[in-house]
């Protein structure tokens, strides 16, 4: 049977219709990439949203939403396929663990298990993706949870801290407000803004007791600095810590023979100062560094960090109201910045040979944004 080759033509345009509306309609586009943003739930916001995030454009495209109630902190599992996230509740103090599709962009919930801690405000996974650590921050402690090979929370276990500061409101006890891990994992870092420490734990991945203190066991820190988050350098051998009420950047040596941080520089991100900083962020390639501040004067000041790991500030960038969290593209051509009172995202081209940001006015409506993290 012969056909004409307008027909053979139509057949094959049917064809490749017929496949593509069968494609999931959230799928990826090209230079696109998965941006999971956690939000406070008291006013609009539902909970969880995923977006598309045009890298080369900014341009974003709402994908999905999962009710949950105030994920102020979550991360994605370094494979991608598993989110973890926070209730910052007092009561109902809760992590949660999400199947994340690629394909469609939506999370599904796998299980839940309370912290043991109220208020927890962050979390992480290693990447081996077998521990999901939690900073509870009224509750004073941190919950370790191991994790089941199917991404699932079981039971944690909860170290507690006793101790109080100088500072006569902010500081009555213990507040954990965040967790990180040194580059090779050996070593997890607890910053408590009610004590003016980090407490040092090396880990024991095969142990029945996942985290021990190290030694030096705690770094002390000046009176009412309250340490918040940490970042390392992309090279490894330096530490950057935010501390929020003194508004201070520390830069520490890291030492991966022991863990131990060497204090190098302190140099003031908040210059007013307004005792409202907030989170802190190393450049993709290594050259700046990044710190916002709330309160008084929001923004983000900005350092060139130079080969010995010190900083010299270079700009300041005002922002939205309240720039609590915020985030580089993995690239480093845009930083985002969620400004929990201004009820945006702001998205600002960087200069990567200056580091200086620029505000390219694609602000990204949402009720009280409060942290911003990329699929890997």
């Amino acid at each position: 049977m012969k056909y004409s080759i307008g027909f053979i033509i139509l057949l094959i345009t049917m064809i490749l219709l017929s496949t593509a509306c069968r494609q999931p309609a959230n799928v990826l586009r090209e230079h696109e990439q998965y941006l999971l943003v956690g939000t406070y739930t008291q006013e609009e916001s539902k909970g969880i949203y995923v977006y598309a995030f045009d890298t080369l454009s900014a341009t974003v495209r709402l994908i999905s939403t999962t009710p949950v109630s105030n994920p102020s902190y979550l991360t994605p599992a370094v494979n991608g396929n598993y989110v973890y996230a926070v209730s910052e509740d007092a009561e109902n103090a809760q992590a949660h663990a999400y199947q994340f599709d690629r394909v469609t962009g939506t999370l599904s919930l796998l299980n839940s298990k309370p912290t043991g801690g109220a208020a927890p405000c962050y979390i992480t996974v290693d990447k081996a993706q077998q521990r999901v650590i939690t900073a509870n921050y009224t509750g004073g402690s941190i919950s370790s949870f191991p994790l089941d090979t199917n991404g699932k929370l079981m039971d944690a276990t909860v170290i507690s801290f006793i101790g109080h500061g100088t500072d006569p409101v902010r500081q009555t006890h213990t507040h954990l407000h965040s967790v990180h891990y040194s580059p090779d994992e050996k070593y997890l870092y607890a910053m408590d803004l009610g004590t003016d420490k980090i407490y040092c734990f090396k880990t024991q991945p095969t142990q029945d007791f996942y985290l021990v203190q190290s030694v030096p066991g705690e770094i002390d820190l000046p009176p009412v600095s309250g340490p918040r988050h940490m970042d390392f350098h992309p090279n490894g051998r330096f530490a950057y810590l935010i501390s929020e009420l003194s508004g201070m950047v520390n830069v520490y040596g890291y030492d991966a023979k022991d863990g131990r941080l060497t204090a190098l520089q302190a140099v003031a991100a908040d210059t007013i100062p307004a005792g409202g900083s907030a989170d802190i962020h190393v450049s993709p390639d290594g050259r700046f560094l990044y710190a916002s501040n709330r309160l008084q004067n929001d923004g983000l000041a900005i350092f060139r960090i130079d080969s010995s790991g010190l900083l010299s500030r270079i700009g300041y960038q005002r922002t939205g109201t309240h720039p609590r969290n915020f985030t580089l593209t993995p690239d480093g051509r845009f930083l985002l910045v969620a400004c929990r009172d201004s009820n945006v995202i702001q998205v600002f081209r960087v200069d990567t040979e200056t580091g200086l940001l620029t505000d390219i006015k694609q602000d990204i409506p949402l009720s009280m944004p409060v942290c911003l993290k990329f699929v890997p």
